[in-house]
């Protein structure tokens, strides 16, 4: 091993213990953190191992790095159970919501799932379920998912400082949005904002705990999901910033009132483009979440609320655009950040 590689094992990013969990998500997000080793707090700084050295951030040499056991390989545990020619079509990634294992099986492993799923509870011993995901369904978005081990029931996610309960088997959750919701957590101080597509509180609640706007209005028109956002708010003690509202957006949202509007939802949000401009006071900023073709990004996902902020007569601008994930092939999941006067 060269004297390079042995400063590579030994690379970490030193922060404060309240920037850790920011620091911890954006790592991963770029493919920067190092799995192989533990992440060390050291007299209020947390010291987190990456792969290389990272812009902007200070870097620390550790001399003494702390590295995990090797974790064994779902096929590992499953060399000899599964045929050898579908070997390479075990999963190679899985999320885990909680106390949860969310993982997609491919079609010729269906009458091996229940094995595979046994194999992932062996893997993470304080899970207690896995669920195969199969896609969403319906107006309200809601998991196509089968239970291939253990017992399924509702879970907490702890993401960032802020607890999620849901039940994985009827609310979505969506791992790429990462990002996003942790960009959220930096919005909004002493804001007054309307979130259109609230969910279980995916925005709202990052916002709230974080940045405390003065008041968030939390529109949701699913009643299950709508139970578990009142919950959530309690959960995180944030019932003075978030109010709650169950209906329909397109009915409920408040007009000229908010200085920043979520709209959380793709597919349908065009649809309800001009509630959220409405919703809006001279110099509010817009958060338009909407699926467009990757070779068109980020003009297709900037010209509707543009052109109907216009048919308002209001002018927009827009300020900022930021890929969220990929949706599909060719197909990316953005969010245009609109200022609309």
């Amino acid at each position: 091993m060269t004297r390079a590689t042995c400063e590579r094992d030994r690379l970490a990013v030193v922060v404060g213990s309240s920037e850790a969990a920011n620091a911890i998500g954006m790592l991963l997000e770029n493919g920067l953190l190092d799995k192989r080793r533990k992440i060390v707090r050291r007299g209020g700084m947390v010291e987190i191992p990456v792969l290389k050295e990272v812009a902007g951030m200070q870097i620390v040499e550790q001399s003494s790095p702390e590295h995990y056991l090797k974790m064994p390989e779902l096929s590992d545990l499953l060399d000899g159970a599964i045929p050898a020619h579908l070997r390479d079509l075990l999963p190679r990634g899985w999320f885990i919501l909680g106390d949860t294992i969310i993982v997609r099986i491919h079609q010729e492993l269906s009458e091996h799932k229940r094995m595979i799923g046994d194999a992932l509870l062996r893997l993470y011993p304080r899970c207690r379920c896995v669920l195969a995901d199969q896609g969403v369904r319906g107006q309200f978005r809601e998991p196509c998912r089968e239970v291939i081990a253990g017992t399924p029931g509702e879970t907490i996610h702890r993401e960032n400082g802020v607890l999620f309960k849901l039940d994985p088997m009827r609310i979505m959750f969506s791992q790429g949005n990462v990002k996003e919701r942790m960009r959220m957590a930096s919005l909004g101080k002493g804001e007054t904002v309307v979130d259109m597509f609230a969910g279980i509180g995916y925005f709202s609640l990052p916002m709230a705990v974080h940045s405390r706007p003065s008041r968030i209005t939390a529109i949701e028109i699913n009643p299950v999901a709508h139970r578990y956002l009142v919950e959530n708010i309690r959960l995180n003690r944030v019932e003075d910033i978030i109010n709650p509202v169950l209906g329909d957006c397109a009915v409920l949202t408040p007009e000229g009132e908010a200085d920043r509007v979520i709209m959380g939802m793709v597919g349908i949000t065009e649809r309800y483009l001009r509630k959220g401009i409405e919703a809006l006071r001279p110099g509010g900023v817009l958060h338009y979440h909407q699926n467009v073709p990757a070779w068109q990004y980020p003009d297709a996902l900037v010209r509707p609320p543009v052109h109907a902020a216009a048919l308002l007569g209001r002018a927009a601008k827009p300020i900022g655009c930021h890929k969220i994930k990929k949706y599909a092939p060719g197909i990316v999941h953005g969010v245009a950040d609109i200022r609309v006067y």
